[in-house]
């Protein structure tokens, strides 16, 4: 069942799109409208727009676009039934209960409750005899008992069916538990356990929902963490463990880990502000998100060279997600874990509070294994500045850093901020390259997936786009065009279907705006919807205009026809030829 007209009403006058918006993208206002750094891509020019007048919002960068419910769709990474109850609780409104949810929405519910129960079964074992090998190894680790209670730890039984044994009784079937990937399908054909023998680490979403899980080897099986793969609840290039603590006690800041233990530990600590990515290296999505939580990040890895390596690819990505990037430098080697254990909590906040930069971390690295008493080792230094300075867009922070090096080695600022600038002449340029290529690429092998019938009417289907938004805009003008234009003279299907549902609910007195679609169409139509409302927005369009709009449908059905009647002609003289001839033999 659809939800009810007054309900959709009420979300959609509680829910401003620009305020909900707000909340997680910092807008500005521009004419009207409202621009931003889109939060689903990344960008450095502002290409995200909130319409207040029609409640939509499209990115001009990457082609999303849509109404408010679909913003907290692709944000929250939710279906339609789960972001109408989050907006709902964010209203204070309650969803009218009689409703039906689609398969989809079913299959999620039934996955997520299907991993709190296998939670609580990992937790369970842990605690039970079975589970001492687990016990031995948080023991080792100095965990406390409450903090194993806090983050719900576990362990996963040698056997390879007592999840799937369990999982059953409580009504679960086999292929529930291979969707969510807690079990996978034998050659038989039966579920088998995903995870044995490891102390797990349940992975909680930001509305304290377990979508995943992480465990951990106690021998030296490969890998030596196994993680969950991708669900329909689960995505691991838009998580981050133990954000669902972290985002109400950061003051700000967050301190990205390596892995879930040095999280853990560093929570036990107090420091409550720690995240780690789900295995995986860090995602520009990941910063994204914690660019929504906190204005500084300090990246806490290994001080290995994988970690080090690490570090140096994520901190492009937090720098672009506008993110105040501090790197901690921990002596010997050491991960947090291990350091804090040594040196105790007071220690590592020391060392925490007064770590340097990205900037400064990168001329350090920089400057190690240059004999500045040298002159082949100030020139290295100063090439590798160079390319560090390069990458930084602010000015006053290039000429800063520029003058502390230029300082070290001896040489005048200005000459060292020529060679900076030179750099980033080079650099921009290549970037303009790439960007002419992938645009290429794209022009190239681009497939209109929503509507594959406009790159053979290109003119027609403009022509009902302008005629979609103008209607939009002059909903009293709906009975004139119906009368003038029926859907059926729409020459693309997609158009045709939009039409035909905003002019049924305009004969039916009803509201029409993209939270009134959102239930019918995709995200993906809507944000398709979303970017014809943008391209129009500010184009004042008068009666004349929406006629010559319908002239140019009409027009084109009308080729249309007579071309399909020539070539039923054709086929009918290409039937009697065909006929003769046999005749003939």
């Amino acid at each position: 069942m659809p939800l009810p007209e007054s309900f959709l009403e009420e979300l959609k006058a509680r829910c401003d799109m620009a305020e909900v918006a707000s909340s997680y993208v910092n807008l500005k206002r521009s004419g009207k409208n409202l621009v931003g750094l889109c939060p689903f891509h990344s960008e450095k020019t502002p290409s995200f727009n909130v319409y207040p007048d029609n409640g939509s919002f499209y990115c001009f960068g990457c082609g999303v676009g849509g109404d408010v419910i679909t913003f907290i769709r692709r944000i929250e990474n939710l279906d339609y039934m789960e972001a109408v109850r989050f907006l709902a609780q964010r209203a204070g409104l309650t969803v009218p209960e009689n409703q039906v949810d689609d398969g989809m929405a079913k299959l999620r519910t039934r996955i997520l409750a299907l991993n709190r129960e296998t939670a609580r079964f990992y937790y369970s074992v842990l605690m039970s005899e079975a589970g001492a090998a687990g016990r031995e190894y948080f023991s080792k680790r100095q965990l406390q008992a409450s903090t194993i209670r806090h983050f719900g730890l576990g362990y996963s039984p040698p056997g390879r069916f007592a999840l799937v044994d369990h999982l059953e009784k409580k009504g679960f079937t086999q292929q529930e538990m291979i969707l969510a990937n807690v079990a996978f399908q034998s050659r038989s054909g039966r579920a088998v356990d995903r995870f044995s023998g490891r102390v797990m680490f349940p992975i909680i979403d930001l509305r304290g929902n377990v979508v995943a899980f992480g465990g951990r080897t106690l021998g030296d099986d490969k890998p030596k963490y196994l993680n969950t793969a991708d669900t329909p609840v689960f995505n691991k290039g838009d998580m981050l463990f133990a954000l669902n603590f972290a985002k109400n006690n950061n003051g700000g800041r967050l301190i990205l880990c390596e892995g879930y233990m040095d999280v853990i530990s560093l929570h036990q600590a107090g420091f409550t502000n720690a995240v780690a990515t789900l295995g995986t290296a860090l995602t520009p999505s990941q910063a994204r998100l914690m660019s929504r939580y906190a204005k500084e990040v300090v990246v806490s890895y290994d001080s290995d060279g994988a970690g080090q390596k690490a570090a140096a690819r994520a901190i492009p990505m937090l720098r672009s997600a506008g993110l105040l990037v501090k790197v901690l430098s921990i002596a010997g080697g050491k991960d947090p874990d291990e350091y804090i254990k040594t040196y105790g909590a007071l220690r590592f906040k020391q060392m925490l509070d007064n770590c340097g930069n990205d900037v400064e971390y990168q001329l350090q690295k920089a400057k190690e294994g240059c004999n500045l008493q040298t002159a082949e080792g100030r020139v290295a230094y100063l090439r590798g500045s160079v390319q560090v300075l390069a990458t930084l867009d602010n000015n006053v922070e290039r000429e800063v850093y520029a003058g502390k090096v230029a300082e070290e080695t001896g040489i005048e600022t200005a000459t060292l901020l020529s060679q900076v600038n030179a750099e980033r002449r080079k650099i921009e340029k290549n970037r303009r390259r790439q960007e002419f290529r992938e645009i290429r690429q794209k022009a190239v092998g681009y497939r209109d997936n929503i509507n594959p019938e406009k790159a053979q009417h290109l003119r027609a289907a403009a022509a009902e786009e302008a005629l979609i938004a103008y209607l939009m805009k002059n909903p009293g003008s709906f009975e004139r065009i119906y009368e003038l234009l029926p859907p059926e003279k729409f020459i693309t299907e997609f158009n045709r279907r939009v039409y035909a549902r905003i002019v049924g609910r305009m004969k039916e007195e009803k509201s029409v705006s993209l939270t009134d679609l959102a239930e019918e169409f995709s995200p993906d139509e809507l944000s398709y919807l979303a970017g014809i409302l943008a391209k129009h927005d500010g184009v004042s369009a008068e009666w004349k205009d929406a006629l010559e709009y319908v002239n140019v449908i009409r027009q084109e059905d009308e080729n249309l026809r007579l071309g399909n009647a020539a070539q039923a002609q054709l086929g009918e003289i290409e039937k009697y030829l065909e006929k003769l001839k046999q005749q003939k033999k």
